[in-house]
């Protein structure tokens, strides 16, 4: 997996890359320019574009005035530069880079108070301010991103948004600018995956800028990006003599007379994940429908049949998808946490009832797997007001509690026990619907019963399951739609692996 590192650490390996190389710093900016410039004239290829250029005296806007270098090189003819002179002070590369720029014939123009002009470029490159700021910004800047923020331009970010935390804590009252694309160097930054992020980063693009990748491998971090090829490595083909004995048998917990859907949802997408035998214990009301929707899919009639004794043939169990919260069905969890042998997948109204008895959460099996959104995760653990707090939470829980906790969200976050926070890229806002948790439910418990260690289940379920619905064809991505095309994506990512 791909470490994420501080802007500290990056720094550190800014000027490490540059010992081993045997580089210049102002080389190392060249490079960092050239890359940002290749992707920037691909997402705007008209070379009449009006572009405006707006510097800070540090590296940041060190790297802005290459970048206006570059483009006017490339034969972009409508470059303005202007340089935020709001102190004294400017980093070696600024200056030598404003001598570069004068090579060019572009003449840049000096801002030193807050009579901002108006701006009518339709491009703006943001190069104000990067990863070493400390503190929010306040005066002339302030207001320079405030007077930015309001003009109709697009605004592409150099690195970061002008303003930006890359970690911790994301002040949402901070003044930052708000980014169209963030072309980013290297590495993403931890930040922009934490929702707050959304107001400063449309969308962000990475720039390899060449930084020796086994400093970067070898540095400490909790944060780790989930990338293909780690998913590739953990998937097993299926071998010759296979049977459905190989792959386990599944269990799944869920449906109430309104509330079938859930089930059904998450049994499907058990067995379309490759469990070889799956078992829905459901209410009597919702037989028929799991026999018309799913007649691969066996059933135990909770009223009726279900014991514990049984559970010791199940390899893997996952409960609450619309479980309701009846008397019967708080005994039946209640027995299930204390009785079983296996990890469990914990979602939905499951996660309620723990929210409501968190001495249950010391007696799951280790390593069992809580799925929670944000609500049912502050229902748990307690009101947060920002989700680095969250994330920070849920590290302690896990570890205290030796499990594994789910964090779902547009990036979802996978908290181990060790304290590790591995974050998945894949999904799309198309997955914004009601049923998808019982979906990811139902994957990752089926990749339990298959076999999988319970933090490569919940790395592969989740994984797929948002790449199955960020490469559904349409503008909403129904979970029943997306269970269908789990096995076709499994093989996707396999490649010629899967045979």
């Amino acid at each position: 997996m791909l470490n994420l590192l501080t802007s500290t650490q990056i720094r550190q390996a800014d000027s490490h890359t540059i010992s081993k190389d045997q580089i210049s710093s102002i080389d190392l900016m060249e490079t960092a320019a050239v890359a940002f410039t290749d992707i920037f004239t691909n997402q705007y290829p008209q070379k009449s574009t009006s572009i405006s250029i707006y510097c800070g005296t540090g590296n940041n806007g060190g790297d802005g005035l290459a970048i206006a270098r570059q483009l006017k090189q490339r034969g972009y003819s409508a470059i303005s530069v202007k340089i935020a002179r709001f102190t004294d002070k400017a980093s070696p590369e600024f200056d030598a880079n404003l001598k570069r720029l004068a090579e060019v014939d572009v003449a840049p123009v000096e801002i030193k108070n807050d009579n901002f002009e108006g701006e009518n470029a339709v491009v703006v490159i943001d190069a104000l301010l990067g990863t070493g700021l400390s503190r929010p910004v306040e005066g002339y800047y302030r207001a320079l991103i405030e007077f930015l923020n309001k003009i109709p331009a697009k605004i592409v970010s150099v690195d970061i948004p002008s303003g930006f935390c890359c970690e911790d804590h994301i002040d949402p009252k901070a003044a930052v600018i708000h980014s169209d694309l963030t072309i980013t160097f290297q590495l993403p930054k931890i930040n922009f995956f934490f929702p707050e992020s959304g107001a400063a980063i449309n969308r962000f693009e990475i720039a390899d800028i060449g930084l020796d990748e086994e400093f970067l491998a070898g540095q400490d971090s909790h944060f780790k990006l989930i990338r293909r090829e780690d998913v590739q490595k953990i998937l097993r083909p299926r071998k010759q003599f296979s049977h459905k004995g190989t792959f386990g048998h599944g269990l799944i917990v869920a449906g109430s007379d309104q509330t079938m859907g859930a089930a059904l949802l998450c049994a499907e997408a058990c067995m379309q994940t490759g469990a070889g035998l799956t078992t829905a214990c459901i209410p009597p009301q919702g037989l028929a429908g799991l026999n018309a929707r799913i007649p691969e899919i066996m059933a135990i009639i909770r009223e009726r049949s279900f014991t514990f004794t049984d559970l010791e043939k199940y390899n893997a169990i996952a409960a609450g998808p619309g479980l309701g919260y009846s008397e019967e069905t708080v005994k039946l969890i209640k027995d299930m946490v204390l009785k079983s042998q296996v990890p469990l997948v914990i979602d939905a109204d499951a996660l309620n009832m723990l929210s409501q008895r968190l001495e249950w959460l010391k007696k799951l099996p280790d390593y069992s797997i809580l799925t929670p959104h944000m609500k049912e995760f502050d229902r748990l653990f307690g009101q947060h007001n920002t989700w680095w707090g969250r994330v920070e939470t849920a590290k302690k829980k896990a570890a205290e509690n030796q499990l594994i906790i789910v964090l779902k969200n547009r990036y979802t976050f996978i908290v181990m026990p060790d304290g590790k926070v591995c974050i998945n890229p894949t999904g799309s806002p198309s997955m914004s619907t009601g049923g998808m948790g019982d979906v990811l439910t139902g994957m990752i418990v089926s990749f339990l019963a298959q076999g999988y260690e319970p933090k490569d289940a919940a790395i592969l379920g989740t994984y797929i399951h948002g790449y199955c619905g960020e490469n559904y064809p349409g503008y909403i991505c129904p979970p029943s739609a997306l269970v269908k095309n789990i096995p076709i994506k499994i093989s996707e990512i396999m490649g010629e692996n899967w045979l």
